[in-house]
């Protein structure tokens, strides 16, 4: 036989492939056969928000431009300069008073070359004018300077140190260099004072002392720069912003844009295909777990793992029809589908875990399937829409005892739809006439209608496929008007009541144990349905004090009792009974002995074969069957118990499960000890508040 895991797998997949296909068209988005300088067919618009990146570029660009630079303003500039011209001056001076010193006779001075006379001090000015470019003398200036007199020397270098100190102490960058060389040179040339020999020299000294005084401070600038660029926004297409209106030229900044969009036919993308694809695996992973890691009953497991697929599926398809008529209509018709409809069937049918894995899992689905054009990734109101309605559903529907409760349950959707809506259409801030006010209304309250109606139809046909037993469905066989519980009632009116008290014993047990309360209780009422054959041959039922029992041999009345299981069982199920309510009426005594009657046989001294007083079986399955087991037997002998008090209550049910245990008659269900121990410690305190000891009230008169 297949391995549950190998089925979780191929149904899940199934499941997954059926999902991704029916949602395949609602991510593929509208493109257009067109090209640049055509006009547009229609009005087309951005159906995602996306950054234009080359727009966002361009601006930035601007705004670096428009930073401007940052100038550092040296105050010592001006000092340094004047004091340069100064050092000329000064070497100049020097070298003329070394030249003068000398004692040589006039012949031998006019023998001595240019060249010689001017060497000296073209060395001593070597410092200088190798760090200064613009300091190049020529030989004949450098003897001029050699050759004037001192006042005049004395009123150039004042003129110069006064002008550069005046001309530097303004800001002036690198660029306005050559203008304030240019003035300096026109206010020397204007200077009458400066001889006309050394006018040259003393314009190469003004304009190589010229310098910037304001300086790029290029840190703070490419600081400035980087905080413009990041204040400019990110230039965005939004979703729903017109592109190019119908019957408009598409220049080539539209083309831009719809290229940019990914609107052309030449550019299909396989993103969302991949998008959708994680979604999927996504949700079929979760649904793994769920199945794979849950503590149920193989068989019940396998069961809720079909309907919860079938379930998902159908609803997946039903979200599909409708958004295939939503294009029909103005308004979101989306709002008509059934937001519980899914989380009931599942919460009825399989569990509660699943329920609510369901709900969110079909949200989702639905996000993607009533997906807008202009919408974000997901229809994110029907995500919670869908999740709202399911959620309050499944809390509405724990206490459920009776289908008018189902219908509550709805009512109580209705409402919430509402509401949800109501914040739907205030959200929007839009405005609505009173006919889409009308159909949004009755759009929530038919929804949870529907999610009613559709789970009640169906339910049926679940049952009936998978041999399902609903919640609902156990509770319409715990009605006392069902047609066996009146015979019961009618005809064995002691093993009535001894199945009502069984019952009140089972489900308590059940329950603390996480087994199902609702099914022990409603597989009480019915697992002695056998003794309504034969009545009067079981002791809470003879009322007249006769028992036929004494009148047959041990084999025929053993024949009789051990009966009742088979004969139960055989008509529950002429009345189409369920299968957990069949097998516990077998099971409820397992392959336990009659040992009364066997005793009783061996007593008169025949040779008895034990199987002959021994039930068919099987042994309990379930949990459910061990419990009602136990609680039938603990019910019988504590009845018939005279004086019973919490010590020999707690004894009897002792050795009772005690003595299964011994018989082996739970090996084939997995009941452990622990939960044997605390289904005997609420069977001891449930007896205790039935059979508690009465007060003795004092006689009269």
């Amino acid at each position: 036989m297949i391995s549950f895991r190998t089925l979780l797998i191929v149904v899940l997949l199934i499941t997954g492939f059926l999902q991704f296909f029916l949602m395949l068209g609602n991510i593929r988005s509208t493109t257009y056969d067109i090209q640049a300088f055509q006009l547009a067919p229609e009005t087309i618009r951005s159906v995602k928000t996306i950054e234009d990146t080359v727009k966002t570029e361009q601006e930035r660009t601007h705004a670096e431009e428009a930073v401007e630079p940052v100038y550092l303003f040296n105050e010592e500039t001006a000092e340094h300069r004047s004091s340069l011209v100064t050092s000329i001056f000064d070497i100049i001076e020097d070298v003329r008073e070394e030249t003068s010193s000398k004692e040589e006779e006039k012949e031998e001075k006019e023998e001595v070359s240019v060249e010689n006379s001017i060497s000296p001090l073209r060395e001593k000015l070597k410092d200088i004018t190798d760090s200064q470019s613009l300091l190049v003398f020529s030989n004949s200036q450098l003897q001029s300077l050699l050759e004037a007199t001192d006042s005049e020397l004395k009123e150039a270098e004042a003129f110069l140190v006064k002008e550069i100190k005046t001309m530097l102490k303004e800001p002036i960058r690198i660029e306005g260099v050559p203008l304030k060389r240019n003035e300096i040179e026109t206010k020397i040339r204007q200077q009458n004072s400066i001889d006309e020999g050394i006018l040259d020299s003393v314009i190469i000294i003004g304009r190589a002392a010229i310098l910037e005084t304001e300086i790029l401070d290029e840190v703070r600038t490419e600081e400035l720069i980087l905080k413009a660029r990041e204040e400019v926004e990110p230039t965005r297409i939004l979703q729903g912003q017109i592109i190019v209106q119908e019957g408009e030229l598409i220049d080539r900044e539209v083309f831009r844009q719809l290229e940019l969009l990914g609107l052309l036919n030449n550019q299909t993308s396989t993103k969302p295909v991949l998008g959708l694809s994680i979604l999927v695996i996504l949700q079929i992973a979760f649904m793994y777990i769920l199945f794979n890691y849950s503590d149920m009953e193989l068989q019940n497991k396998r069961k809720a793992l079909f309907v919860t697929a079938i379930v998902y599926s159908f609803a997946i398809i039903l979200m599909k029809v409708i958004s295939l008529l939503s294009d029909q209509f103005d308004a979101t018709i989306a709002f008509l589908y059934p937001t519980a409809l899914a989380t009931m069937l599942v919460r009825l049918l399989a569990n509660e875990k699943a329920a609510v894995l369901v709900t969110i899992l079909s949200a989702a689905s639905a996000g993607v399937i009533f997906h807008e054009g202009y919408s974000a990734v997901l229809q994110m109101d029907i995500v919670l829409y869908i999740i709202f309605g399911g959620l309050s559903s499944i809390y509405f529907m724990r206490s459920m005892e009776k289908r008018s409760h189902l219908l509550k349950a709805c009512a109580v959707v209705s409402i919430f739809n509402l509401l949800f809506i109501a914040f739907y259409l205030l959200m929007s801030q839009s405005n609505y006439d009173l006919f889409e006010l009308a159909f949004y209304t009755v759009a929530g309250i038919a929804s949870g209608i529907l999610s009613g109606a559709l789970t009640m139809g169906l339910l049926p046909f679940f049952e009936s496929a998978f041999g399902l037993l609903s919640t609902m469905r156990l509770i319409e066989l715990s009605n006392p008007n069902h047609p066996l519980l009146k015979k019961l009632l009618t005809e064995t009116p002691g093993t009535y009541h001894h199945s009502v008290m069984v019952a009140n014993l089972a489900e308590a047990a059940c329950e603390a144990i996480g087994a199902d309360g609702l099914l022990a209780r409603v597989g009480c009422y019915y697992h002695d349905i056998g003794k309504t054959k034969r009545p009067a041959f079981f002791i809470e039922n003879q009322m007249s004090g006769i028992n036929p029992h004494d009148s047959l041999p041990p084999e025929r009345s053993a024949e009789i009792i051990i009966a009742h299981t088979t004969d139960g069982a055989n008509l529950l199920e002429q009345h189409k009974m369920p299968k957990e309510i069949v097998d516990i009426a077998l099971q409820h005594h397992g392959t336990s002995t009659l040992k009364f009657f066997f005793h009783k046989a061996k007593d008169e001294g025949k040779e008895v074969d034990e199987k002959i007083f021994s039930y068919p079986g099987p042994k309990p399955q379930t949990k459910e069957a061990a419990v009602v087991s136990i609680a039938d037997s603990v019910e019988a002998a504590v009845r018939s118990m005279k004086q019973p008090n919490s010590e020999k209550i707690q004894q009897l049910v002792h050795s009772i499960i005690q003595s299964r245990v011994q018989e082996h008659q739970f090996d084939e269900c997995d009941v452990s000890i622990k939960e044997l121990k605390i289904i005997e410690k609420v069977l001891c305190e449930t007896l205790n508040g039935i059979f508690h000891s009465r007060i003795e009230y004092p006689k009269e008169g």
